[in-house]
């Protein structure tokens, strides 16, 4: 019996219908999670600036004392049990979507180096082989000039990768992820 590899294809317009209603899964933490507590609202857009309203966002970070709720992170003995580290929702008609959670704590690298506080990103949508991959630093951070993973990119390219604080409300941060053309948020290849 001889086995043909068949194409792959990108998510057809379905997609929307597996996406989470579960607004719960925006709240990494809980009303006694340390550190200082934060809303994150990140917004997709795709080539012509346009809100990609049928997307998942998931994010994956460390808590306010740089330790992921994780058995892989060695550290995580005494991670904070009031915050999940974990976040996954649906964009909105703006492609918007708003997460609980606190800023993150600085994790070592695999050689030990500290990173400076940022939050790993995971984009699923319609037109995709595969998930996207990118971080959230924090605009104005003084940990942003040393953390290795930052410093590979090209430093014009570093301001897709930031946060930035929302002038208007207080503990209020928003990232725009754009999928691609202008501005392009940068990527990883994992």
């Amino acid at each position: 019996m001889n086995l043909a590899p068949t194409p792959s294809q990108t998510i057809g317009p379905f997609f929307h219908f597996c996406l989470t209603t579960d607004a719960c899964l925006g709240q990494m933490a809980g009303e006694s999670a340390k550190g200082e507590r934060l809303k994150l609202m990140c917004r997709l857009l795709d080539g012509d600036g346009a809100p990609v309203n049928d997307a998942a966002i998931e994010l994956w970070q460390a808590d306010a004392g740089g330790k992921y709720n994780h058995p892989e992170d060695i550290r995580h003995a005494g991670a904070d049990p009031a915050f999940r580290g974990f976040g996954r929702l649906a964009t909105d008609g703006n492609g918007a979507c708003v997460f609980e959670t606190v800023r993150p704590g600085r994790v070592p690298d695999a050689g030990g180096a500290p990173q400076a506080p940022h939050i790993n990103v995971s984009i699923f949508a319609r037109g995709l082989l595969r998930r996207l991959f990118t971080r959230i630093y924090f605009d104005g951070d003084p940990a942003n000039g040393e953390d290795p993973v930052l410093s590979l990119v090209p430093e014009e390219r570093r301001g897709t990768l930031l946060a930035r604080a929302d002038p208007g409300e207080e503990s209020r941060w928003e990232f725009e992820i754009r999928l691609c053309c202008e501005n392009e948020t940068v990527f990883f290849d994992i």
